[in-house]
């Protein structure tokens, strides 16, 4: 007992630490609910999600999902690509997944109600042997 009132400023500080580094996982990605390249498939199979990808244009092209919409995050707010029915599940989708959190709040804000970060971005997606679509 008397090593807990003795150190109590180091047991604070290590109790402030650790909530620190779960905040991020509580987070999800900006209010979007991060999704493994798995659960993703079944979404655009069972549910037709919609899967948009906020990469530059040149990294689209390079190798995206396949049906995946190209809306660069610049571009987000104004565009028409975003499906008419908010109420679709909607999948973002970028190199690493970091670009995709960002464009998640914006596209929740636009009143979409179902909005999903591809988990490790088109990285992840590879990596789960999953088809990849090259433009032209």
């Amino acid at each position: 007992m008397n090593f807990l009132l003795d150190n109590w400023i180091w047991l604070l500080t290590a109790a402030a630490s650790g909530g620190a580094l779960l905040l991020p996982m509580l987070g999800k990605g900006g209010g979007a609910d991060a999704i493994s390249p798995a659960e993703a498939v079944q979404m655009i199979n069972r549910e037709k999600a919609v899967v948009i990808d906020v990469c530059e244009s040149a990294e689209f092209s390079a190798g995206h999902v396949v049906g995946a919409r190209s809306v660069p995050l610049a571009t987000l707010e104004g565009s028409k690509s975003l499906p008419a029915n908010k109420t679709l599940p909607v999948v973002l989708v970028c190199a690493s997944g970091t670009r995709a959190r960002r464009a998640a709040a914006t596209v929740r804000g636009l009143g979409h109600q179902r909005v999903h970060v591809l988990q490790g971005g088109m990285a992840g997606w590879r990596e789960a042997g999953l088809p990849v679509e090259k433009s032209a």
